[in-house]
């Protein structure tokens, strides 16, 4: 009888040895990978625009903005969301801004927004955007010294200068910029040209007349000023 029990003791071992192999080696189930939320990516274009999102997305989105036009401010506010959530943080679409000059002021602004990496213009962008209506209050009450200063023949000095009057640099600080890069931003002439000759090209290129003007999947959108106008537009490429 102990021989007998040995004999299934022994067996029983043996079988949980098996199973324990068994659970050891049996394939666990593997997760499905995280969807990429696209809305961190930012690329830079040959155009001098910045594209936030996928760039393989099969919708393009292209916005010319200046950052003294109140309707630029308004698509801004309207659309950043709807177009983050429903087209770029899916991959489905792509969004590119690119800076369109109107005056001296977009010049100082738009070589603020650039300032820096291209992680930082959508952020940039945004807080220029949305207190654009603070910063833009001075501009009716300059006085005699501010005016000559905003028309010193030196470009740098000449930008530093509609920066300090406007309170630009504030609002650069408050970006986690220092004094001297925000400086060395303004003083770059060369950006500043090649902004001015984007502008020209959106004109003769794209056939933009005013702000903000669209291009969607390479085609110019005629007629389509606001984010009213241009949602059902996007809406219909996405399905």
């Amino acid at each position: 009888m102990t021989k007998l029990f040995k004999t299934i003791a022994l067996l029983m071992a043996a079988l949980a040895g098996v199973g324990m192999l068994s659970a050891a080696t049996k394939p666990k189930a593997t997760l499905a990978p995280a969807a990429r939320n696209w809305n961190a990516t930012v690329t830079k274009t040959p155009k001098g625009g910045y594209l936030l999102g996928n760039p393989d997305a099969p919708v393009k989105l292209v916005a010319y903005i200046s950052y003294t036009c109140p309707h630029c401010a308004h698509f801004e506010q309207e659309s950043d969301a709807q177009l983050r959530i429903g087209m770029i943080g899916p991959g489905k679409g792509s969004l590119e801004v690119r800076p369109f000059l109107r005056n001296m002021l977009d010049v100082t602004v738009s070589l603020l927004a650039e300032c820096g990496p291209p992680t930082k213009f959508y952020g940039n962008h945004a807080a220029f955007l949305s207190s654009q209506q603070q910063w833009m209050a001075p501009v009716q009450s300059l006085t005699e010294a501010q005016k000559a200063r905003w028309n010193n023949p030196d470009f740098g000095a000449r930008m530093r200068a509609v920066a300090s009057d406007l309170k630009l640099y504030d609002i650069m600080e408050k970006r986690g910029y220092g004094r001297a890069e925000v400086d060395r931003c303004l003083s770059n002439r060369a950006l500043g040209d090649q902004l001015a000759k984007q502008t020209q090209d959106a004109v003769e290129n794209d056939n933009v007349q005013g702000t903000p003007s669209f291009v969607l999947n390479g085609v110019p959108l005629a007629g389509t000023y606001d984010w009213d106008a241009l949602k059902p537009q996007v809406e219909a490429r996405l399905r």
